[in-house]
């Protein structure tokens, strides 16, 4: 039987992979820069294969590297999930939990729920990836994140998909803006009006541009924000009108911001959910989590 690559040599390969430094890579696997390269040097003899090559400025990943990189992560994935199956004969929620969450929720519905869920669950080491929804998609299929908190339509092919609520939309803008007395806003009123948003990547671009069946909503394409906190400024300065959502708006997003928020009762609310791979032996874990974050998000401040 010919012998096989250790896991410890699948980390290292993985790490320099993703890090392209072997000092970087040793750090993040928390040995020597020395131990890293034998152990990568030791996985290119056992495969006969040259997997990175090395030059005093940089490292490159070789074709058939990058193909041994991606087949590592499935593999390490699940090796944990062996870990991951006696873990949940056990204590619910325990151990690690790698969530990633889209940065439109995380950072106003995870501040209000971690004391909750340290308190519920104290062996839960809980561990936070904040991303666009298409790279923690990416990262849960190969096995770098458990779990993540995405918000649809969007599609996440195969995935497990747990809801936790749905997030509703108000229109924000300046106090002397035209809309700003309305005691609601239809589809129409947007006619005419473009609406500045998030950069493509954010799947509350498109979740924005589609709030409403008649598609009266135009983009303001001179500008684009990074973060709904960007938004809020715009607006208040008077440069044009968004949408935000709802769970922002809870969380205390516009204190302290001179505007207007008008309902849009006829918007369609985006649906956030908890997704994880279905072949995940802790599927009644993320349940229970799910549980508990669907809680936490319906409670009244």
């Amino acid at each position: 039987m010919s012998a096989l690559p250790s896991l410890r040599h699948l980390r290292y390969l993985i790490a320099l992979g993703e890090e392209l430094h072997f000092g970087r890579a040793a750090e993040r696997c928390n040995v020597s820069q020395s131990a890293l390269s034998k152990g990568v040097q030791e996985l290119e003899a056992l495969l006969g294969v040259a997997l990175a090559e090395r030059t005093k400025r940089q490292v490159i990943i070789t074709a058939t590297g990058r193909e041994i990189i991606a087949r590592a992560r499935r593999t390490l994935a699940e090796a944990e999930a062996l870990v991951d199956l006696a873990r949940a004969s056990g204590e619910a929620l325990s151990g690690d939990l790698r969530l990633g969450v889209i940065p439109t929720v995380g950072p106003y519905l995870l501040p209000r729920a971690m004391p909750h869920l340290r308190q519920a669950f104290p062996a839960l080491r809980l561990y936070l990836r904040e991303d666009l929804t298409e790279a923690l998609i990416e990262r849960l299929t190969d096995g770098r994140l458990d779990a993540a908190i995405v918000a649809l339509p969007f599609d996440i092919g195969d995935l497990a998909c747990e809801p936790l609520f749905e997030d509703s939309y108000l229109l924000a803008c300046a106090r002397g803006h035209p809309l700003a007395n309305r005691d609601h806003v239809e589809s129409h009123d947007f006619a005419g009006r473009p609406m500045m948003l998030l950069e493509r990547g954010h799947c509350l671009q498109r979740h924005a541009l589609s709030a409403f069946d008649e598609g009266d909503i135009g983009e303001d394409r001179s500008f684009a924000a990074t973060s709904l906190v960007t938004l809020v400024a715009m607006v208040e300065e008077g440069l044009g009108i968004t949408l935000l959502p709802q769970l922002a708006i809870d969380a205390g997003i516009t204190q302290g911001h001179d505007i207007a928020l008008v309902p849009a009762p006829g918007a369609v609310a985006r649906k956030v959910v908890m997704i994880w791979r279905r072949s995940s032996p802790r599927a009644p874990e993320f349940l229970t989590l799910a549980a508990a974050l669907r809680q936490q998000a319906a409670r009244p401040d």
